[in-house]
Parts: structure tokens; C-alpha cells; sequence
């Protein structure tokens, strides 16, 4: 197989990102990505596309395509292969996949392409493997960047103390101005004093009269001198108080740089610091989404699973609500037709103002006052109309089962630990936490389906898949510790979302109780882990 060219392409047929792994001219290469648009169609399920002298092989990833051009006697499941492996490796460098997020991450995802494919052949290699390539620092450019602080600090001191150094020099300078017009007012007066005190001697000794110090202890001289250091102390008073904050800044940038070097030696650590310029939120549970329609229902259940280490399952309960909000007061008069699965082991239960009987025959939740409306402005969750419950001791119902498997072989540990997920639900954001004690260093990761990370800090081992479907609903991972006990890998903690969820509890309808067309609405569903381990 060889892979001419690859390409992250948006649905106008515009390039955003291309490599290309073979010597071919640049010409050619824009040609071949011009003509991509045009051969492919509307309707087709098959995503590749063969020319007379090449094959495009492509897969749709929200508003962008993702391509591989390659000739056409290269085999096409190593293509796709390929191909799944780019789509997988595609979000890890850019969050969102439209135009603007690819092209601001354009040089990433190339050193990332690159990665997988060498010289037109693919790489053995794994998502993890990819990022850990692309993130790999060396010595020198370590040592470079702790030069290039270093001076960037020294500068940023140098700066303060020549600061420090002009306001005082103001300040002094003010003082001299002042101190000088005074002292220069005092010795006129002195000499204008002194000249008639030499005129009063002279007269009085002229009389035969002795006039004493009479002038040198005059309440005009003691009042000229009170106010002239009266004038220069109060105005000189606000220079000092702007000098002030210059020495406040300097405490609070070394406070800072304290801080910043705290939090180098946390992610030294392996510990996640993230950063937040707006007002701090729960980092427990995803900020809501302001609402839009009219109307919004919430169907979400909480899952609470405990499963044993040897098979077997310990604890299965799952607890569901259906809330509502409403923006307009005036929407509030409706009946809600529900649908879910017809499964004996959910126990439903309604809100005391909801018409029991209503609901018990009918499946629809309307209030037990028809002139009474459903409340609107309801914050967080909104106004719960329905909960339900369900548990079950049938380990068929679980999700997703661990199998952890550790050995102890001379000096070492082998831990095997496999996932298996039912085809009930597509499970997003899996992470499955291995406790590490008494470890310090990352382990011998030897093979992982997926991405790995590890928590020095809490001693844990975080092994991370996106997404677990039918391409993955089975996977392993296999890393090698210092001799330990069996029992120091367990509990194995888990936490995942879903779409979809065991009730499959929707809104049907909604029938407006006043006549008119019915208010437009939506609906959320999630499935969200409380608690899940496996003991």
C-alpha cells in the first residue's frame, strides 16, 4: 500500500490540511484534491472513490471530510485501516472539527500525520503512541527555555528596581523643589530681620538702651517656618502614596511567580491544573446549555454498579429522571405524552401535583388542576415530573465488565486488564482508573487499546477510550509494575456517558390544553456513571 497524499478537506472542497508522503508536484497534488469534490456523490454508502490512476478514500467527520489518496493497486482494508486510525487521531489535535479549528491546529495534525504514515507505508503505532511522539521534548530545548525564563525574570527585576529608583528620585526631586523655594523665603527673611535688628542695635545702643534678642524670637519668623514645612509636607504626602503601589505590585508579582512555579511543580507531578479566567464552576458536572426552545425535557439517569473481581455482580441500580423547563409561563398549560420500554423491573413514580391516574392509563403527565400551568423559569435541572428506578441482579445488564488479571513473575507484575461492552449502548468518554500504590513511576505500558495516563500524584493509572462501539466493543491493555500484591490494583473505578438510556424515556408529544398549535421543544438523554467499580 501506498498513500500518496492525506487531507482534512471541508464539504466546498476547500484544503485545509494536506500532506503528502511520496515525490509528486504540487501541482498534482491540488489537482487531485480539486477534482475530489466533484467525483463524489449524494446517497452512496461506500466512502472511496476510484479514478483511473488513483483511489480516494474518505470518511465524513461532522463538516469536513477526511482523505487519503493512494494509487490504486494498494489494498483497500489497509486503507481504511489507515483511514480509522486518522479519524481517531484527527480530534485528539483539534477539538472542533470545522474550518476554523483545523486550520488553527493545521502544523499539529501534520506532525501527527506523519507519525502514522511514513514515506506512503502506515506506522504500527496507536493514538497514545502519536501524541507521546508529538509531545516528546528534548535536553537542549528544555535547558533553552529555562535560559530564555531566566533572563525574561532578571529583566522583569531589572525593570522594577530601575522603577523603584525613578519614583524615588521624583519624590526627592520634589522634596529639593520644595525645600529650596522655602529655605531661600526663610533666609530673605532672615536677612531682611537680621538688617533691622543691626538698625534697632545700632539705635538702642544710640539711646543707651539694650533691645536684647527681640527679633530672633518673633512669632513672625516661627510662623513664616511652620508654614512654609506645613506647604512641602502636605504636598509632598501624595508622591509618597504613589510610590506606594510600586512596592504592592512588587510583592504581588512575587507572589505570582511563587504560585506559577507551585503549579510547574504539580504538573511535574502528573497532576491536571487547568486554568480559569472566568468565575470558578463545578468541575463535577458539564455547565448546562442555555436553553433555546420554548420548551426543554431532560431524560437522565444515574448509574450505580458494583461488580466482582472474579465475576459476578454485586450491585446494579439505575436512578432516572424526566425534568422540564419552560421559559414563557404562558407554554405551561400542556399535557406530555412519554414513551419508554416496557421493562418490569422499572418502578416509575410521578410528582405529587401530576394526575396519577393519567398517567398510570395513558402514559401522558398533566397536572391534577388543568387551570393550574407547569412553572417557568425554573433554574438548574428544572422541575422534575418523573423519577424511576430499576435493579437488577442479571450481570447481562451491565454496560461495561472489567477483567483484571495481575501475575507476579520474578521482580516484576504483569497486569492484564480487558474491557467488554454490550451492544446495548455507544459509550463516550470511558476512563478506567487502576490504583498504583506505593508507585512513583509511570509503568511499563507494554500494549493499550486507546490512551494512557499516569497520576503520580494519586498513585492512579488512567487508561482513556473516546468512544466504544461496534468497531471496539472489546479492548486490553497490558503494563508491567514492581512485585505487588494482587489486591493493591482493586478497586477499579469507572466512569462513562451515553446517549442512550435503559428506559429509553422520550416525549411523544406535547398537547397544548388551550387550543392552538403546539409550542416547539427538545430533548436531552444521557446516561451518566454516579458510581462504578469494580471490588
Amino acid at each position: 500500500m501506498v498513500v500518496l497524499a492525506a487531507s482534512v478537506t471541508s464539504k466546498s472542497g476547500k484544503a485545509l490540511v494536506s500532506r503528502q508522503f511520496v515525490d509528486m508536484s504540487r501541482i498534482r497534488i491540488e489537482g487531485l484534491l480539486a477534482a475530489f469534490p466533484k467525483l463524489i456523490g449524494s446517497g452512496k454508502q461506500h466512502t472511496y472513490v476510484e479514478t483511473e490512476n488513483v483511489r480516494y478514500v474518505y470518511q465524513p467527520m461532522e463538516g469536513i471530510y477526511l482523505l487519503l489518496v493512494t494509487n490504486k493497486q494498494s489494498n483497500i482494508l489497509e486503507d481504511l485501516d489507515t483511514l480509522r486510525l486518522l479519524s481517531k487521531v484527527v480530534p485528539e489535535f483539534s477539538a472542533s472539527l470545522d474550518e476554523e479549528g483545523i486550520c488553527k491546529h493545521a502544523f499539529e495534525l501534520i506532525f501527527a500525520f506523519d507519525e502514522v504514515i511514513s514515506l506512503g507505508h502506515k506506522e504500527n503505532v496507536t493514538v497514545a503512541q502519536v501524541r507521546q511522539y508529538c509531545e516528546m521534548e528534548s535536553h537542549e530545548e528544555r535547558l533553552h527555555k529555562l535560559v530564555l525564563q531566566s533572563k525574561i525574570n532578571e529583566t522583569k527585576d531589572v525593570m522594577k528596581r530601575k522603577a523603584n529608583e525613578i519614583d524615588k528620585s521624583k519624590i526627592e526631586r520634589g522634596k529639593l523643589e520644595k525645600g529650596g523655594y522655602s529655605s531661600l523665603q526663610s533666609m530673605s527673611s532672615m536677612g531682611s530681620m537680621g538688617s533691622i535688628g543691626r538698625m534697632d542695635n545700632s539705635f538702642s545702643n544710640d539711646m543707651g538702651i539694650s533691645s536684647g534678642n527681640t527679633f530672633g524670637g518673633s512669632s513672625g519668623f516661627g510662623l513664616t517656618s511652620d508654614v512654609d514645612s506645613f506647604s512641602t509636607k502636605s504636598k509632598g504626602r501624595p508622591a509618597a502614596s504613589v510610590a506606594a503601589p510600586a512596592k504592592g505590585m512588587g510583592m504581588k508579582l512575587g507572589k505570582s511567580q511563587r504560585t506559577n512555579q507551585f503549579l510547574e511543580s504539580l504538573k511535574a507531578e502528573g497532576e491536571m491544573i487547568v486554568e480559569d479566567v472566568g468565575p470558578s464552576t463545578n468541575p463535577t458536572r458539564p455547565a448546562a446549555q442555555p436553553l433555546t426552545d420554548p420548551i426543554t425535557f431532560t431524560a437522565e439517569e444515574k448509574l450505580n454498579v458494583t461488580l466482582k473481581r472474579d465475576g459476578g455482580l454485586s450491585n446494579f441500580d439505575v436512578q432516572g429522571t424526566l425534568s422540564l423547563q419552560i421559559l414563557n409561563q404562558d407554554d405551561g398549560f400542556i399535557h406530555v405524552q412519554i414513551e419508554s420500554a416496557s421493562n418490569p423491573e422499572i418502578k416509575f413514580k410521578t410528582h405529587p401535583n401530576i394526575n396519577k391516574e393519567l398517567f398510570s392509563n395513558e402514559n401522558i403527565l398533566g397536572s391534577k388542576d388543568p387551570n393550574r400551568p407547569f412553572p417557568a423559569g425554573q433554574s438548574g435541572d428544572g422541575l422534575g415530573l418523573l423519577k424511576w428506578r430499576m435493579q437488577s441482579k442479571d450481570e447481562s445488564a451491565v454496560p461495561l465488565t472489567i477483567n483484571c488479571w495481575p501475575s507476579v513473575s520474578g521482580n516484576e507484575t504483569y497486569v492484564s486488564i480487558e474491557y467488554e461492552a454490550s451492544s446495548m449502548f455507544d459509550l463516550q468518554n470511558v476512563v478506567i482508573s487502576v490504583p498504583l500504590p506505593a508507585l512513583r513511576e509511570a509503568p511499563n505500558v507494554r500494549q493499550v487499546d486507546g490512551e494512557w495516563r499516569f497520576d503520580s500524584r494519586n498513585a492512579m493509572l488512567e487508561w482513556t477510550i473516546l468512544l466504544i462501539d461496534n468497531s471496539n466493543r472489546s479492548g486490553s491493555m497490558e503494563f508491567v509494575v514492581p512485585p505487588a500484591d494482587t489486591s493493591v490494583f482493586f478497586p477499579i473505578s469507572v466512569r462513562f456517558s451515553a446517549t442512550s438510556t435503559f428506559s429509553s424515556m422520550k416525549v411523544a408529544s406535547i398537547v397544548p390544553l388551550k387550543g392552538g398549535a403546539p409550542p416547539k421543544y427538545s430533548q436531552r438523554t444521557q446516561l451518566v456513571t454516579e458510581s462504578y467499580q469494580v471490588v
